[in-house]
């Protein structure tokens, strides 16, 4: 009770002026079957006794690096050098916070500039903001922008957009009562985005490479968009990708979202990652976050400022572009440590062994009796249909230790056509070993 100021006096009064009866009014809405359920745990247990306990249960994982790993969909094995981890483990970089005077910290917003400049490179954008929560949320927020920008409020969805973007996107949009069209699933990138298009059309939002692998040309789409006064917002969740690939910004995207895990960030058991946003100069000042820039001190030297912030912790908050409250700041700096490390060649040299990997991978997959590939150009990422629940084979692979990919029930767990569709994710790290032991144990599993 010492941490809680509050007496019963007050506790009274507050509950009064609520015109609550008790504490227990405020969760009426709560099923009495999940409230203060009783859990299977012993009372009481000593700390060695607990690190024991907690040790048995964590040994039941499996970790990626373990064995054969082809598990993709948004989140991505890949290697991080050990200098990444070392240098944001250091205690100026982990335990800083850019304050409410941001000038002060000077190497914050030195790399953070340095990320920006990273990403809007990456993406063929103009500008770049200093990063997001995660992708799924900066896709949510690119479809509020749009609709700040265009004063419009219907949003298509592509139909092979991840659905975990479209459900997040969904839900911020549909709240503000605008409508969301999503297109049905479409695994051969064939979809006519276009028209979905009208009147009250704010955004199209569309992935590539999409949830199937598909790499996609979205230059004709991005002229169609334009010339209807409709946003493009394009979404990359291999950022690793645009190693390899034209960018989103060369084929004309007006909002570029996506995740930056891949570079500098490790899986994580899901989290924290770091959302990327990306732009046209001219719609800057519709954007959420904030922005570092580059300038001169009174003495003519180099430094840095945070030139825009429309964030939530700021005053006029109701006139922000976004609420959303943090950036990911440290996996944002491994980001920058990782891109600086390799640079534009090295980054180039890494999506070309992904790719590699991939064609290897998909070209000893569809050999096997009954496997059909879906995705005829790829980059390290592509969809298998096959002659069995992809669920169950996947669970039979396990048993082998070999993690073959993502099945489609579990992303579409009420379409039953999407369930027998294997996405499967090969990077640098899928050695010729992994894929000759996936092939023999696909093939067992499908006999």
């Amino acid at each position: 009770m010492r941490y809680l100021p509050l007496s019963a006096d007050d506790r009274r009064q507050m509950l009064e002026t609520i015109g609550a009866r008790s504490i227990d009014d405020l969760y009426a809405d709560v099923p009495k079957t999940v409230l203060n359920a009783a859990f299977d745990l012993p009372a009481h247990k000593g700390e060695l006794e607990v690190e024991r306990m907690m040790g048995a249960m964590a040994a039941k994982n499996r970790a990626a690096g373990a064995g054969p790993f082809f598990v993709g969909c948004g989140a991505y094995k890949h290697h991080t050098p050990a200098s990444v981890d070392h240098i944001i483990q250091r205690s100026e970089f982990l335990t800083s916070y850019t304050p409410y005077q941001p000038e002060i910290a000077q190497g914050t917003l030195q790399y953070l500039f340095e990320f920006q400049s990273q990403v809007a490179a990456l993406t063929g954008m103009d500008v770049a903001n200093a990063s997001m929560y995660d992708g799924s949320t900066a896709c949510a927020e690119a479809a509020l922008m749009a609709r700040r920008v265009t004063k419009r409020g219907k949003v298509v969805l592509s139909g092979a957009l991840h659905p975990h973007y479209a459900a997040v996107t969904r839900t911020n949009v549909e709240l503000l009562g605008e409508r969301v069209v999503q297109m049905p699933i479409d695994t051969q990138a064939s979809e006519d985005l276009a028209a979905a298009i009208d009147g009250d059309t704010s955004c199209v939002i569309v992935q590539t490479p999409d949830v199937f692998g598909n790499l996609r040309d979205l230059t004709g789409l991005a002229q169609e968009c334009r010339a209807k006064g409709v946003l493009l917002v394009a979404v990359v969740t291999e950022i690793m990708s645009l190693g390899a690939v034209k960018s989103p910004g060369e084929m004309g995207a007006d909002i570029v979202v996506g995740e930056g895990q891949s570079i500098g960030n490790g899986l994580n058991f899901g989290g924290p990652y770091v959302g990327l946003f990306a732009t046209r100069e001219k719609l800057l000042r519709q954007t959420p976050g904030r922005y570092c820039g580059q300038t001169v001190d009174a003495d003519g030297k180099r430094g840095f400022v945070l030139t825009l912030s429309t964030r939530e912790q700021h005053i006029r908050r109701d006139k922000a572009t976004s609420n959303i409250c943090t950036n990911s700041g440290l996996c944002a700096l491994a980001f920058t440590i990782h891109m600086t490390l390799l640079g534009e060649a090295g980054l180039r040299r890494v999506a070309a062994l992904n790719h590699e990997a991939a064609c290897r991978t998909a070209d000893a997959l569809s050999k096997i009796p009954g496997v059909q590939l879906l995705t005829s150009s790829f980059f390290n990422e592509f969809a298998l249909r096959l002659p069995k629940n992809a669920t169950k084979v996947v669970e039979k692979l396990a048993a082998d230790d070999i993690l073959a990919g993502v099945p489609g029930e579990r992303l579409w767990p009420h379409d039953s056509e999407a369930h027998d569709i294997l996405i499967v994710a090969a990077t640098e790290c899928v050695s010729d070993e992994d894929i000759a032991a996936y092939a023999k144990s696909l093939s067992k599993a499908l006999a």
